[in-house]
Protein backbone atom coordinates (compact mmCIF):
# COMPACT_ATOMS: atom_id res chain seq x y z
CA UNK A 1 0.00 0.00 0.00
CA UNK A 2 1.52 3.04 -1.43
CA UNK A 3 1.78 6.00 2.12
CA UNK A 4 2.15 9.48 2.15
CA UNK A 5 5.67 10.72 2.68
CA UNK A 6 6.53 13.65 4.89
CA UNK A 7 10.13 15.23 5.11
CA UNK A 8 12.12 15.96 2.12
CA UNK A 9 15.16 14.10 0.55
CA UNK A 10 17.95 15.70 2.29
CA UNK A 11 22.27 15.60 2.33
CA UNK A 12 23.02 13.47 4.95
CA UNK A 13 25.22 14.44 8.42
CA UNK A 14 27.28 13.16 11.08
CA UNK A 15 25.31 11.37 13.49
CA UNK A 16 26.68 10.92 17.15
CA UNK A 17 28.64 8.14 17.05
CA UNK A 18 27.84 6.11 20.55
CA UNK A 19 27.45 2.58 21.20
CA UNK A 20 23.87 2.46 22.40
CA UNK A 21 21.08 4.14 20.27
CA UNK A 22 18.84 5.63 23.40
CA UNK A 23 22.30 7.15 24.91
CA UNK A 24 22.97 9.20 21.47
CA UNK A 25 20.38 12.40 22.73
CA UNK A 26 22.43 15.71 22.68
CA UNK A 27 22.47 16.67 25.96
CA UNK A 28 24.24 20.67 25.54
CA UNK A 29 21.74 22.00 28.35
CA UNK A 30 23.39 25.11 29.33
CA UNK A 31 22.54 27.31 25.96
CA UNK A 32 19.44 27.04 24.12
CA UNK A 33 19.23 26.87 20.77
CA UNK A 34 17.00 25.00 18.49
CA UNK A 35 17.90 21.42 17.07
CA UNK A 36 19.30 21.17 13.74
CA UNK A 37 16.71 21.73 11.02
CA UNK A 38 17.73 18.95 8.96
CA UNK A 39 17.14 16.72 11.74
CA UNK A 40 13.31 17.74 11.30
CA UNK A 41 12.55 18.15 7.93
CA UNK A 42 12.43 22.00 7.52
CA UNK A 43 14.19 24.63 6.16
CA UNK A 44 13.58 27.83 8.12
CA UNK A 45 14.75 27.68 11.67
CA UNK A 46 11.76 29.76 12.74
CA UNK A 47 9.74 26.67 11.92
CA UNK A 48 12.19 24.20 14.65
CA UNK A 49 10.24 23.64 17.72
CA UNK A 50 12.38 21.90 19.37
CA UNK A 51 15.55 22.79 21.34
CA UNK A 52 16.83 19.92 23.49
CA UNK A 53 16.79 16.30 24.18
CA UNK A 54 17.93 13.52 26.61
CA UNK A 55 17.70 10.01 27.25
CA UNK A 56 15.39 9.44 30.23
CA UNK A 57 15.95 5.23 29.72
CA UNK A 58 15.66 2.48 27.64
CA UNK A 59 13.79 4.50 24.50
CA UNK A 60 12.63 6.72 26.08
CA UNK A 61 13.84 10.63 25.85
CA UNK A 62 13.01 14.00 27.16
CA UNK A 63 12.81 16.51 25.24
CA UNK A 64 12.28 20.46 25.54
CA UNK A 65 10.81 22.82 22.84
CA UNK A 66 9.34 26.43 22.49
CA UNK A 67 6.46 27.46 20.75
CA UNK A 68 6.36 31.22 19.66
CA UNK A 69 4.22 33.37 20.88
CA UNK A 70 2.76 34.94 17.71
CA UNK A 71 3.28 32.07 15.34
CA UNK A 72 1.75 33.25 11.53
CA UNK A 73 0.14 30.10 10.99
CA UNK A 74 -0.35 28.06 14.44
CA UNK A 75 -2.71 30.24 16.21
CA UNK A 76 -6.28 29.42 16.91
CA UNK A 77 -8.58 31.94 14.97
CA UNK A 78 -9.41 34.45 17.51
CA UNK A 79 -5.10 34.91 18.26
CA UNK A 80 -5.20 34.34 21.64
CA UNK A 81 -4.26 30.65 21.85
CA UNK A 82 -1.94 28.34 20.23
CA UNK A 83 -3.29 25.79 17.70
CA UNK A 84 -4.12 22.10 18.33
CA UNK A 85 -2.41 20.92 15.19
CA UNK A 86 0.98 22.68 16.21
CA UNK A 87 0.93 20.21 18.67
CA UNK A 88 0.34 17.74 16.25
CA UNK A 89 3.69 19.39 14.03
CA UNK A 90 5.50 19.03 17.12
CA UNK A 91 4.93 15.43 17.74
CA UNK A 92 6.28 14.72 13.87
CA UNK A 93 9.32 16.70 14.56
CA UNK A 94 9.38 14.72 17.35
CA UNK A 95 9.83 11.49 15.63
CA UNK A 96 12.00 13.24 12.84
CA UNK A 97 14.88 13.85 15.56
CA UNK A 98 14.73 10.87 17.05
CA UNK A 99 15.22 9.05 13.94
CA UNK A 100 18.13 10.94 12.68
CA UNK A 101 19.76 11.89 15.60
CA UNK A 102 19.86 8.83 17.98
CA UNK A 103 18.84 6.18 15.94
CA UNK A 104 20.62 6.65 13.06
CA UNK A 105 18.17 7.26 10.19
CA UNK A 106 20.42 9.01 7.29
CA UNK A 107 18.76 12.11 6.84
CA UNK A 108 18.76 11.02 2.98
CA UNK A 109 15.99 8.63 3.78
CA UNK A 110 11.79 9.48 3.06
CA UNK A 111 9.92 9.00 6.86
CA UNK A 112 5.98 7.62 5.40
CA UNK A 113 3.88 8.62 8.24
CA UNK A 114 1.08 5.79 8.52
CA UNK A 115 -0.91 7.72 11.92
CA UNK A 116 -0.63 10.82 13.61
CA UNK A 117 -3.28 11.15 16.77
CA UNK A 118 -2.81 14.37 19.07
CA UNK A 119 -5.61 15.93 21.73
CA UNK A 120 -4.86 19.02 23.12
CA UNK A 121 -6.25 20.80 26.81
CA UNK A 122 -7.14 23.90 25.40
CA UNK A 123 -6.96 25.53 29.29
CA UNK A 124 -3.41 24.92 28.53
CA UNK A 125 -3.15 26.66 25.31
CA UNK A 126 -3.40 29.83 25.93
CA UNK A 127 -1.19 32.28 24.30
CA UNK A 128 0.93 33.96 27.26
CA UNK A 129 3.61 37.02 27.56
CA UNK A 130 6.21 35.34 26.31
CA UNK A 131 7.16 31.99 24.07
CA UNK A 132 5.64 28.69 25.47
CA UNK A 133 8.29 26.39 26.55
CA UNK A 134 7.82 23.02 26.58
CA UNK A 135 8.75 19.35 28.11
CA UNK A 136 7.84 16.46 26.31
CA UNK A 137 8.27 12.86 27.38
CA UNK A 138 8.81 10.49 24.59
CA UNK A 139 8.23 6.62 24.48
CA UNK A 140 9.59 4.89 21.34
CA UNK A 141 8.22 1.63 20.48
CA UNK A 142 9.46 -0.89 18.37
CA UNK A 143 11.52 1.41 17.00
CA UNK A 144 14.06 -0.50 14.58
CA UNK A 145 15.46 -1.78 11.59
CA UNK A 146 13.44 -4.68 9.40
CA UNK A 147 16.10 -5.30 6.69
CA UNK A 148 16.30 -1.56 4.84
CA UNK A 149 13.27 -0.68 6.17
CA UNK A 150 12.98 1.66 9.76
CA UNK A 151 9.74 1.84 11.92
CA UNK A 152 8.50 2.53 15.20
CA UNK A 153 5.18 3.73 17.20
CA UNK A 154 6.02 6.84 18.62
CA UNK A 155 4.13 8.60 21.77
CA UNK A 156 4.53 12.26 22.86
CA UNK A 157 3.39 14.00 26.13
CA UNK A 158 3.58 17.94 26.06
CA UNK A 159 3.40 19.99 29.52
CA UNK A 160 4.06 23.50 29.66
CA UNK A 161 4.05 25.21 33.15
CA UNK A 162 4.03 22.09 34.42
CA UNK A 163 0.19 21.30 32.87
CA UNK A 164 0.03 18.54 30.34
CA UNK A 165 -0.77 20.67 27.11
CA UNK A 166 -1.35 18.04 24.74
CA UNK A 167 -0.22 14.56 23.73
CA UNK A 168 -0.17 12.06 21.02
CA UNK A 169 0.55 9.18 18.55
CA UNK A 170 2.72 8.78 15.41
CA UNK A 171 3.13 5.56 13.54
CA UNK A 172 5.70 5.19 10.70
CA UNK A 173 8.37 4.35 8.31
CA UNK A 174 11.45 5.35 7.03
CA UNK A 175 12.51 3.73 3.40
CA UNK A 176 16.18 4.82 0.87
CA UNK A 177 15.85 7.22 -1.49
CA UNK A 178 15.82 4.28 -4.37
CA UNK A 179 13.08 2.49 -2.76
CA UNK A 180 11.10 5.82 -2.72
CA UNK A 181 11.79 6.38 -5.92
CA UNK A 182 10.47 2.94 -6.85
CA UNK A 183 7.43 3.41 -4.89
CA UNK A 184 6.91 7.21 -6.26
CA UNK A 185 7.38 6.57 -10.04
CA UNK A 186 7.04 9.29 -12.23
CA UNK A 187 4.88 10.86 -9.93
CA UNK A 188 8.04 11.57 -8.01
CA UNK A 189 9.94 13.67 -10.01
CA UNK A 190 9.10 17.12 -8.99
CA UNK A 191 10.07 18.44 -12.97
CA UNK A 192 7.30 16.60 -14.05
CA UNK A 193 4.75 17.55 -11.48
CA UNK A 194 1.95 20.03 -13.31
CA UNK A 195 0.01 21.19 -9.97
CA UNK A 196 -3.50 22.16 -10.63
CA UNK A 197 -4.07 25.61 -10.09
CA UNK A 198 -5.63 26.84 -6.97
CA UNK A 199 -9.16 27.41 -6.88
CA UNK A 200 -10.63 30.27 -5.02
CA UNK A 201 -11.06 29.23 -1.32
CA UNK A 202 -14.35 29.24 1.07
CA UNK A 203 -14.21 32.00 3.23
CA UNK A 204 -11.90 32.19 5.93
CA UNK A 205 -14.21 32.75 8.79
CA UNK A 206 -15.97 29.27 7.69
CA UNK A 207 -12.58 27.17 7.26
CA UNK A 208 -11.83 28.57 11.23
CA UNK A 209 -9.14 30.59 9.83
CA UNK A 210 -7.73 34.05 9.91
CA UNK A 211 -6.39 34.80 6.26
CA UNK A 212 -7.66 33.61 2.64
CA UNK A 213 -3.97 32.42 2.21
CA UNK A 214 -4.29 30.01 4.86
CA UNK A 215 -7.21 28.56 3.63
CA UNK A 216 -6.85 24.77 2.06
CA UNK A 217 -10.00 23.95 0.99
CA UNK A 218 -12.22 25.20 -2.07
CA UNK A 219 -16.01 25.18 -2.43
CA UNK A 220 -18.19 22.46 -4.65
CA UNK A 221 -21.97 22.50 -4.92
CA UNK A 222 -22.28 20.53 -1.70
CA UNK A 223 -22.42 21.73 1.44
CA UNK A 224 -20.50 18.48 3.28
CA UNK A 225 -18.01 18.23 0.53
CA UNK A 226 -14.71 20.19 -0.88
CA UNK A 227 -11.96 20.33 -3.05
CA UNK A 228 -8.35 20.38 -1.38
CA UNK A 229 -6.71 23.28 -2.75
CA UNK A 230 -4.04 25.27 -1.09
CA UNK A 231 -1.62 27.60 -1.61
CA UNK A 232 1.69 25.90 -2.63
CA UNK A 233 3.38 29.02 -1.99
CA UNK A 234 2.86 28.78 1.56
CA UNK A 235 5.44 29.12 3.96
CA UNK A 236 4.60 26.54 6.22
CA UNK A 237 2.04 24.12 4.75
CA UNK A 238 4.55 23.82 1.94
CA UNK A 239 8.05 24.74 3.56
CA UNK A 240 10.12 23.24 1.01
CA UNK A 241 9.22 21.23 -2.02
CA UNK A 242 7.33 18.61 -1.93
CA UNK A 243 6.29 16.05 -4.65
CA UNK A 244 2.67 15.66 -2.76
CA UNK A 245 0.84 17.25 -0.49
CA UNK A 246 2.14 16.64 3.18
CA UNK A 247 0.65 14.83 6.00
CA UNK A 248 -0.13 18.19 7.74
CA UNK A 249 -1.64 19.39 4.85
CA UNK A 250 -4.29 16.78 5.00
CA UNK A 251 -4.64 17.23 8.46
CA UNK A 252 -5.18 21.31 8.33
CA UNK A 253 -7.95 20.21 5.64
CA UNK A 254 -10.01 18.11 7.94
CA UNK A 255 -9.78 20.62 10.49
CA UNK A 256 -10.95 23.35 8.21
CA UNK A 257 -13.53 20.96 6.97
CA UNK A 258 -15.01 20.10 10.54
CA UNK A 259 -14.81 24.02 10.87
CA UNK A 260 -16.81 24.68 7.75
CA UNK A 261 -19.67 21.76 8.97
CA UNK A 262 -20.40 23.95 11.53
CA UNK A 263 -20.69 27.16 9.78
CA UNK A 264 -22.31 29.39 11.29
CA UNK A 265 -21.87 27.86 14.69
CA UNK A 266 -18.09 28.36 15.59
CA UNK A 267 -16.33 24.56 15.86
CA UNK A 268 -12.98 24.53 17.91
CA UNK A 269 -11.10 21.11 17.49
CA UNK A 270 -9.35 19.86 20.71
CA UNK A 271 -8.34 16.16 19.02
CA UNK A 272 -7.36 14.70 15.64
CA UNK A 273 -7.11 11.41 14.69
CA UNK A 274 -6.08 10.66 11.44
CA UNK A 275 -4.89 7.54 9.26
CA UNK A 276 -2.98 8.20 5.45
CA UNK A 277 -3.18 5.60 2.87
CA UNK A 278 -1.97 6.93 -0.64
CA UNK A 279 -0.24 10.18 -1.43
CA UNK A 280 -2.10 12.90 -2.32
CA UNK A 281 -1.27 13.74 -5.53
CA UNK A 282 -0.87 17.51 -6.74
CA UNK A 283 -2.32 16.97 -10.19
CA UNK A 284 -5.48 15.50 -9.69
CA UNK A 285 -8.75 16.71 -7.82
CA UNK A 286 -8.93 15.48 -4.13
CA UNK A 287 -12.30 15.64 -2.84
CA UNK A 288 -12.18 16.15 1.23
CA UNK A 289 -15.97 14.80 3.09
CA UNK A 290 -17.08 15.54 6.17
CA UNK A 291 -19.70 13.54 8.25
CA UNK A 292 -21.23 14.87 11.57
CA UNK A 293 -21.57 11.76 13.91
CA UNK A 294 -22.32 13.47 17.01
CA UNK A 295 -22.30 17.68 17.57
CA UNK A 296 -18.84 17.18 18.52
CA UNK A 297 -17.81 14.19 16.39
CA UNK A 298 -16.89 14.51 12.90
CA UNK A 299 -15.42 12.00 10.32
CA UNK A 300 -12.90 13.59 6.98
CA UNK A 301 -12.23 11.31 4.15
CA UNK A 302 -10.29 12.58 1.64
CA UNK A 303 -10.74 10.66 -1.68
CA UNK A 304 -8.77 11.16 -4.81
CA UNK A 305 -8.96 8.64 -8.26
CA UNK A 306 -11.51 6.23 -6.44
CA UNK A 307 -8.82 5.63 -3.40
CA UNK A 308 -9.44 6.98 0.03
CA UNK A 309 -6.43 9.36 0.69
CA UNK A 310 -6.74 9.66 4.31
CA UNK A 311 -9.00 9.57 7.43
CA UNK A 312 -9.41 11.81 10.29
CA UNK A 313 -11.55 11.51 13.28
CA UNK A 314 -11.65 15.42 14.86
CA UNK A 315 -13.12 16.29 18.10
CA UNK A 316 -14.34 19.58 19.75
CA UNK A 317 -16.46 21.66 20.73
CA UNK A 318 -18.96 24.35 19.57
CA UNK A 319 -20.00 28.07 20.43
CA UNK A 320 -23.56 29.56 19.03
CA UNK A 321 -22.91 32.21 16.48
CA UNK A 322 -24.00 35.69 17.73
Amino acid sequence: MTMLTIGKNAPVLPLPGVEQPWMRCNDARRLTTTVPREYVHRSSLAEVFLTGCEPSGQDTFSLRGQWPRAHTFFTDADGTGHDPVQAGETIRQVGLYLCHAVYGVPLGHNVLLWSLDFTSRPEHMRIGRGPSDLDMNALCTGFGWKGNRFSGFLRVDIHRDGHLAATGTARFSCVAPATYRRLRGDRGLLASTRPLPRRTPVPAATAGRLLPFDVVLAPTDRTDRWQLSPDLDHPILFEHANDHHPGMVLVEAARQAACALHTPTTFTPTAIATEFHHYAELDTPCWIDATRTTPDHITVTGHQDNHTVFRSTITGTTTPAP
